[in-house]
Parts: C-alpha cells; structure tokens; sequence
C-alpha cells in the first residue's frame, strides 16, 4: 500500500481504536444502583458526612451533596450518584 491508502487504512484504525478505547473508559466508570448495595452506601455516606462532602438539610428531610449542590433523599442513590461523580471529575482532570 502506498500513498493516500496507506494514510486512510491508518486513520480509519486510530479512529477504530480511539472509539473502543472510549467505550471502555466509559464503562469502567458506570455505576448503577444496583451495583452498590445498602451497606456499601451507608459506609460510603458516612465517610463523606465525616468529610464535611454530605450535609443534611433536615427542613427538607434530604441529604445534600455539597460539591454538586445535588440533594438527595435515598443513601443509595448518594452513593452511586458520588461515585459517578468522582469518576468524571477524575477523568475530567486526567483529560487535561
């Protein structure tokens, strides 16, 4: 193969690439509800009360997830919604 075909094979290959290598990124940090059971979240919840990260709001019977300004009034959604959380900020801060 020589000129522009050899150029077209190796470009349509990166961009093959490229796209599998997304949606593997993608997949690793997908977190559903059903993957984080209710002591997992207490445990996860109560570190980030601990860490000043979960404040409840208790005029509106909610847990708020600082950072985000999210509030929340189930444990387990907390929790899968702060796991996906960190996964995009740290792959966010690993994209630049």
């Amino acid at each position: 193969m020589t000129g522009s075909d050899a150029i077209n094979n190796t470009a349509d290959a990166h961009r093959r690439l490229k796209t599998g290598l997304l949606a593997q990124d993608q997949a690793a940090t997908y977190v559903s509800t059903a993957d984080v059971d209710e002591t997992t979240a207490r445990c996860l919840v109560g570190a980030l009360f601990e860490d000043d990260v979960v404040i409840p709001d208790s005029g509106q019977r909610v847990l708020v997830h600082e950072p985000s300004g999210e509030a929340f009034d189930s444990i387990r959604q907390l929790a899968v919604f702060h796991l996906r959380w960190t996964a995009a900020r740290d792959a966010c801060e690993e994209g630049t």
